[in-house]
Parts: structure tokens; C-alpha cells; sequence
């Protein structure tokens, strides 16, 4: 697995962390922390003024490169926790190759907040973290205090990549594909040099190269090919599958949807249509594509910070 590009130090690899207090005293460390079925989760925090955490959900096939500069900023306001999913970054691969659903990830979730104390937190998730979040509030609100949707959907999102249900089509032909021919499989999938995606990225405009630093994105295609892709595809599929939109309108704490007018991954309308039916949901829409955290930092950075300072003095 990929080291995180915002590691201090190697973490222990014993269960739970010196560093990591209860509520109110988080401080800078890694750890890795068991799910409820002995899967080791990569966990890194740092210290803020609060004793409410944000705690950040990456999307799908990421290890926390979309969080780089948010990073540091909400440390000014509050303690936070980020941690890598199952099968992606340091967490170490699932026991159980099957449990790769949103809803075991919000279940991963639950445990993460446990490690750290069980503080009141901001969940904040990016992409397919969106569901994660979500899916986990409907597990567990308790101590919730607000959510950050960014370009993201609730749910079934292969079927509106880039507009039509094409991927989830394609999708059960490509693992079959792919158990067929492993090995040939994991050759062409590790074989493009992350240089090489980025210029396809930037071209085809799943990126915007005017507005993002180019090396903002290498971490993330660097990541890419260290993914167990047979997972990768499996842990698709079951996004694709999942949907917590039924359950929106029971959200009662205020969640604030960053959307981006250009995103292709989770067209703006799903989060037009997810903030008006929150019952505390406040759409913020920008120019930008799926990496809008990164293309417009500016304006995120200030979006979100007016919120959760609205949060903290509640």
C-alpha cells in the first residue's frame, strides 16, 4: 500500500495510540485500529482548539490526496482525525475479501470515532466518503454535529457517471474480465505511469489543469495503481448498488453540499437535488470539476470555514 503523502512518522502497529486522548485532547499521531471484524484501519489526527473533531472520508480508490490543503486549515478551528479505507493506503486488506460494502465502510467509520475518544464530530466526505458519511449517520447520529458533502452524491452513483447508467452496465462484464485474467488484468492496470494518466486527465477534462497544481493529482493516480483492482471494481459495483438517499430527510443537523458545475463523476444536479431535500442543507455550487477542493481552494476554504465556525458557536 501507498504510504499518505501527509505522514509525520510510522505509525505502531499496535492496537490504539498513546497519542490519542479523549475528547477535547486529540493529538498528532498515526495508529491503525481494528474493525469489528480484526481488519487494521490506518488512523492519523492533530490538535485543534475544539473539543468537536472534523473527521474527513475520502471517495473511493483514495488515501487522502483531495484533503492537502483542507488539512491544515481546519486545524485552526477544530482537532482532525482522516483515515484510509479498507484495502486502500496503510489500512491493510479485508479479512473478509466480501466486506468492501458502504455500508461496512460506515461501520469502519464507527470504529474510527471510537479510537479517538468518542468526541462530538463534523464528518466531512469527499466523493463516494459522501455515502460513507451518510450511511454511517443513519447507523449512528448520535454526537454528529454536522456533515460537509463534497462532489458527491447519496447514492448509485454508476448510474450517473458522466450522465447515462453506461458503467454500471459495463461494470459485471469487467470483473468477470477480470477473474478470468488476473494477471493479465493487474499488468495493464498498473501499467500506465501516473504521468502519463495525468496528461489523459488534464486532456480530457476530468481535471481543470488551469486551476490545479498537477502535483495536487499524482498522489491520487499514484495510489490508483497500488489498488487490489479485483476489490476496486467489487467496492464499485457495491457504491453503485448503495443509496442513502431514503433516509436525507431524517438528517437533523446542518450539512452543508459543495457542488462543481463541470464534475462528470457525480453530475451537479444529484447534489442540487440532495441539499434541498436535507432538511438543513445548504448548497454552495462552483466552477470546477470532481477535484474541486483542489481547483478552488480559496473559495472552499472559505465556504467551509464560515460554516463550521456557524457550527461551533451553536
Amino acid at each position: 500500500m501507498n504510504t499518505s503523502p501527509f505522514s509525520t512518522r510510522a505509525p505502531s502497529d499496535a492496537e490504539g495510540s498513546s497519542s490519542v486522548g479523549g475528547a477535547g485532547s486529540l493529538q498528532a499521531g498515526e495508529q491503525f485500529v481494528p474493525a469489528d471484524d480484526g481488519t487494521r484501519l490506518y488512523v492519523r489526527t492533530r490538535p485543534g482548539p475544539s473539543a468537536v473533531v472534523s473527521l474527513l472520508c475520502d471517495g473511493i480508490a483514495c488515501d487522502g490526496f483531495i484533503w492537502k490543503y483542507l488539512w491544515d486549515l481546519l486545524a485552526t478551528r477544530t482537532p482532525v482525525a482522516h483515515w484510509n479505507y479498507r484495502g486502500h493506503g496503510r489500512s491493510h486488506s479485508p479479512v473478509d475479501p466480501e466486506r468492501i460494502t458502504v455500508e461496512d465502510h460506515a461501520r469502519d467509520l464507527g470504529a474510527v470515532r471510537t479510537s479517538i475518544g468518542d468526541p462530538e464530530v463534523v464528518l466531512f466526505g469527499h466523493s463516494m466518503g459522501c455515502q460513507v458519511l451518510l450511511e454511517h449517520y443513519r447507523q449512528r447520529p448520535e454526537k454528529v454535529r454536522a456533515l460537509v458533502l463534497l462532489c458527491g452524491a447519496p447514492g448509485r452513483v454508476t448510474h450517473t457517471f458522466k450522465g447515462t447508467d453506461a458503467l454500471a452496465q459495463v461494470l459485471p462484464r469487467m470483473i468477470d474480465v477480470v477473474d478470468r485474467h488476473p494477471r493479465l488484468a493487474r499488468a495493464l492496470w498498473g501499467g500506465v505511469p501516473p504521468e502519463l494518466a495525468l496528461r489523459v486527465a488534464f486532456a480530457l477534462g476530468e481535471v481543470d489543469g488551469k486551476l490545479m497544481n498537477p502535483k495536487d493529482l499524482l498522489p491520487y493516480l499514484e495510489h490508483m495503481v497500488d489498488i487490489d483492482l479485483p476489490m476496486f471494481l467489487r467496492m464499485l459495483r457495491y457504491a453503485g448498488e448503495h443509496t442513502a438517499e431514503d433516509m436525507l430527510q431524517d438528517v437533523k443537523v446542518p450539512a452543508l453540499v459543495v457542488a462543481s458545475d463541470r464534475d462528470s463523476f457525480t453530475p451537479p444536479r444529484l447534489a442540487e437535488q440532495m441539499a434541498k431535500t436535507l432538511p438543513h442543507g445548504e448548497l454552495f455550487m462552483i466552477s470546477g470539476t470532481h477535484a474541486a477542493p483542489l481547483e478552488q481552494k480559496q473559495l472552499v476554504h472559505d465556504r467551509v470555514l464560515a460554516f463550521l465556525d456557524g457550527v461551533l458557536s451553536t
